[in-house]
């Protein structure tokens, strides 16, 4: 099942060999006019059957920059021009369910074994052998699982608020065992969450306050009481998060909807199913580096600490626990992630100078 479903989707020859160009016409460049440095490119790529929007900006090695729920490109902004300035070539797309990329209804399509083939696809798409991979939320998961079943592509990792765990035992499946119903992924993966969450204008900012450092303590979401949940609105602007951004992932969610993002949360059973044999005991070799927000309430679900990673990141290379930020380090607590994310891959860059 694995080789039929899985395998399949991460091969080259399905996502389209090196240097193939699917590009769907179309490509435009904003800010700083057209071919500067600080120019961010838009191009529409054809992979695994679907299209993807994805925006790159600068120019040299390749940093893959993946967003999670419920967000968008632009959520990396301020990282790719950080990255961008000092040499690199960001690249972040509209995962698939999201934005303007396509949005396959079935939930069976948003397994990592899919969203890893698609980041193999879009480095095929644009040439690229290898590249860093950076993610936050499902995206950080699909960048651990990026790393861990495609070494040969992407040769480090940057995650921010969800840890690597290799897919052993289904970890939903461990909390139905123990009775406990509320966590909050049972109620994403219900159909009636897509109607739930529909009034974007409502949620958006909802969501982006309730789970960052700007909410009271006392009142901030946990991941395992729906009193304290994610579809309360805000009860104040949103000052953590940029505006012009909450602005723009509104206008986006009110157009796409949230079936694409939810559907994430629905293939997990799935993904488990397919690849909890074959991946058991995978650990991430590779250079990596592991962030979260100390307010985050995923903290709730495992004890955090270099200690406690460096087990399944053998190549773990640091580990920070920002004070004050919640889900959102890379709007709350942008100075220390862009900090912590180039200093990263400048000792990527000093080993790789060392070892020529």
């Amino acid at each position: 099942m694995l080789k039929a479903v899985g395998a399949g989707l991460l091969s080259d020859r399905a996502t389209g060999s090196p240097g193939a160009n699917d590009a769907e016409p179309g490509s435009q460049h904003e800010g700083g006019g057209a071919g500067a440095p600080s120019a961010v490119r838009h191009h529409r790529l054809k992979v695994n059957g679907i299209g993807l929007h994805v925006a790159e900006q600068g120019s040299g090695p390749a940093v893959v920059f993946c967003h999670g729920f419920p967000a968008i490109w632009s959520s990396w902004r301020a990282q790719m021009a950080a990255v961008a300035a000092a040499g690199w070539r960001a690249i972040a797309l509209d995962m698939r369910g999201y934005g303007e990329s396509d949005a396959p209804p079935e939930a069976e399509a948003y397994t990592a074994f899919h969203t890893v083939g698609d980041l193999v696809g879009v480095l095929n798409q644009l040439d690229i052998p290898t590249a860093v991979v950076v993610g936050h939320d499902f995206g950080a998961n699909i960048a651990w699982n990026a790393a861990m079943m495609r070494p040969d592509r992407f040769t480090a990792v940057f995650g921010i608020s969800v840890p690597f765990s290799p897919p052993a035992a289904n970890f939903l499946d461990q909390l139905r065992t123990a009775g406990k119903h509320d966590f909050y992924m049972f109620d994403q993966m219900r159909p009636e969450a897509d109607a739930l969450w529909a009034d974007a204008a409502t949620t958006i900012p909802g969501v982006y306050y309730w789970t960052s450092g700007q909410a009271p303590d006392n009142e901030r979401w946990d991941p395992f009481n729906p009193a304290r949940g994610l579809l309360r609105p805000a009860p104040e602007p949103v000052r953590v998060i940029d505006h012009a951004y909450l602005q723009e992932a509104v206008a986006s969610f009110t157009r796409t909807g949230f079936h694409g993002g939810l559907n994430y949360y629905r293939a997990i059973d799935r993904y488990f199913s397919l690849a909890s044999g074959p991946f058991a005991g995978a650990t991430i070799h590779q250079p990596s580096f592991f962030l979260t927000g100390a307010q985050d309430g995923l903290n709730k679900l495992r004890d955090l600490s270099e200690k406690t990673l460096r087990p399944g990141m053998p190549g773990l290379r640091g580990f920070l626990l920002v004070e004050g930020a919640g889900h959102w380090p890379q709007f709350e607590a942008m100075g220390q992630v862009n900090e912590a994310l180039l200093s990263f891959l400048a000792g990527l860059r000093d080993t790789a100078t060392a070892t020529r």
